[in-house]
């Protein structure tokens, strides 16, 4: 029948879930895509992200970050935009495959700049970028360029990228750019008609497989980020395994972990032997057929789709024949304007765009839906700006941009976001709820729930946030400190543990507390230096427990 999905289409994503739910996980956690959250830092990676963040900082040019497919640039990528300074305007190019014109509108769009669609070329859009880039320097702000799968840019192209780096006033370069790519761009920047870029690269890093020794670390953290409480899934001679079928490659050892406990589950095991792993790198490969499907987990998975069918069924009687106007039902339920800031579990459903019926004066209703979510209140005709408010009532406030979901999805605090509407005006929302794929925000009195991508496309990247610490925190809790502040992260730090905090108030900042917080930084992924920075204090007070408003039921490193 038209429409419908084939049964074996649910099959993996049913055994997926099954094989969770046997080795006690929460998630899926060898999963391909770049979350910052399973970022394994590892020595390679560390000096990677190094490199970056000196070539961020300095004053304009190139920033070279090169490596095998699957070695981990773009996760290093995703988790520098967790760290990159607030003052910094960054335009994203994941596509490169572009011509010089079609590369420039791209960063006129990445950028939010206007351009008149019937009278383009490149020289009418450089103009564009240079003013620009001239606003966000009089605005002590910087601009960055990524620029993903950079191997693939011609000549052409990178030449262009040269001339923009050019732009710039009699002490500052206004444009700093960042290349990603294969080891072909290293090659290819060796040609001599680039020589010019290649001397302008302030900064260069190649990421190659993890060590032998690093490899049953790797697969631990993931497992560990998932959710598993108990003994290592995988023994160490299994892990040799791993590392001669892998060669190191992060991708590749993701791959074929993740169909090796698909393949214990199936066979009833519980930890992951090299015979499985082996039959899990064939079937990876394509050199092997799928042997695991015994009538133990076909009887499982048969139930489960039998189950899918009768919901699908009922729900459609229920939709379409007799009884409640159902569809009226969850209609009504989808528009109903709720005001106030609502947590995950008041998530409803709408086909609208979050510009819709946007009404004046956005920003200060999206900072009273803020506060309101912390029992705290935001007055706009207030002499005092909105975080000195928020410190009057004991919080913090932080703001930023070139943020991510992924990040807000870490912190798990709710955020007012500035947004863009499709003819480049500015309004605010505030994200309350965020589950699996689905937003929900305060937008004016109207509390709506649309699909992330709405919000990622007109997300400026700019975001504020509350949380709450003690009064006699100050920004920063550095080793060699002492007093109560110390005596209060111990306690954060035993919550998380679930071990009983060490007596007294007037603790120092040891070795012992710098190994738990940069313990903590790890999980979270956050880079590991030892200090209780803001990142680090609004994550672990989420992860001990903190009683404020949430955007998802787990913790902050769910």
């Amino acid at each position: 029948m038209a429409g419908q999905v084939p049964i074996c289409h649910h099959l993996p994503v049913l055994l997926v879930t099954m094989y969770r739910e046997y080795f006690g996980l929460k998630e899926k956690p060898f999963s391909i895509a770049p979350n910052p959250h399973y970022f394994y830092m590892s020595g390679q990676h560390r000096e990677a992200l190094a490199h970056l963040i000196y070539g961020i900082k300095g004053e304009g040019g190139f920033v070279l970050l090169t490596g095998e497919v699957g070695t981990g640039k773009t996760t290093v990528c995703r988790l520098l935009l967790e760290l990159i300074p607030k003052d910094l305007e960054v335009a994203f190019i994941l596509n490169p495959i572009l011509t010089v014109e079609e590369l420039l509108e791209t960063i006129c769009d990445e950028f939010g700049i206007g351009y008149p669609e019937g009278n383009k070329g490149i020289k009418v859009l450089v103009a564009r970028i240079h003013a620009y880039l001239l606003d966000v320097q009089s605005r002590d702000r910087r601009a960055v360029l990524i620029i993903e799968e950079a191997q693939n840019l011609s000549t052409e192209v990178l030449e262009q990228v040269r001339l923009l780096t050019n732009l710039e006033t009699n002490e500052h370069k206004l444009l700093q750019v960042i290349m990603l790519g294969q080891p072909e761009l290293r090659e290819k920047l060796g040609q001599r008609q680039l020589r010019q870029l290649s001397q302008r690269i302030t900064a260069r890093y190649h990421l190659g497989p993890l060590p032998k020794k690093e490899v049953a670390a790797y697969v631990n953290y993931r497992l560990t980020a998932a959710g598993l409480v108990r003994g290592r899934l995988f023994p160490a001679p299994t892990v040799r395994k791993l590392f001669r079928l892998s060669k190191g490659v992060p991708r590749l050892i993701n791959v074929i972990c993740d169909r090796a406990l698909l393949g214990a589950y199936v066979q009833g095991k519980d930890l992951v032997d090299k015979e499985t792993l082996t039959k899990a790198a064939r079937e990876v490969s394509g050199s092997g057929s799928r042997q695991w499907l015994k009538p133990r987990v076909l009887l499982w998975t048969f139930a489960g789709l039998l189950l899918i069918v009768c919901a699908a069924l009922a729900a459609a009687y229920y939709l379409h024949g007799p009884g409640p106007p159902a569809r009226a039902l969850v209609e009504s339920g989808a528009q109903r304007q709720v005001a106030g800031a609502p947590t995950s579990s008041t998530v409803m459903a709408t086909s609208e765009k979050p510009e819709d019926s946007v009404p004046a004066g956005t920003r200060e209703m999206a900072y009273q839906a803020l506060f309101r979510g912390w029992q705290a209140e935001y007055k706009p005709d207030d002499g005092r700006g909105v975080c000195e408010q928020a410190r009057a009532q004991g919080l913090r406030c932080r703001e930023g941009s070139g943020a991510s979901i992924s990040g807000l999805r870490q912190t798990n605090r709710p955020a007012v976001v500035r947004l863009r509407d499709a003819k480049g005006g500015d309004y605010y929302a505030t994200l309350t709820a965020l589950t699996g794929e689905k937003v929900a925000c305060v937008i004016g009195n109207s509390t709506k729930t649309f699909d992330v991508n709405d919000i990622i496309s007109r997300w400026t990247g700019d975001y504020l946030l509350l949380w709450r610490v003690p009064s006699d925190y100050n920004e920063k809790l550095k080793p060699g400190r002492q007093g109560p502040p110390v005596a209060w992260l111990d306690g954060q730090l035993a919550l998380v543990r679930g071990q009983p905090a060490r007596p007294g108030r007037e603790q120092v900042y040891d070795e012992e507390i710098v190994r738990q917080v940069k313990d903590f930084q790890r999980s979270v992924g956050l880079t590991p230096d030892g200090i209780a920075g803001p990142r680090t204090i609004m994550r672990l007070v989420t992860a001990a427990g903190d009683s404020g408003p949430t955007l998802h039921e787990g913790k902050a490193s769910d």
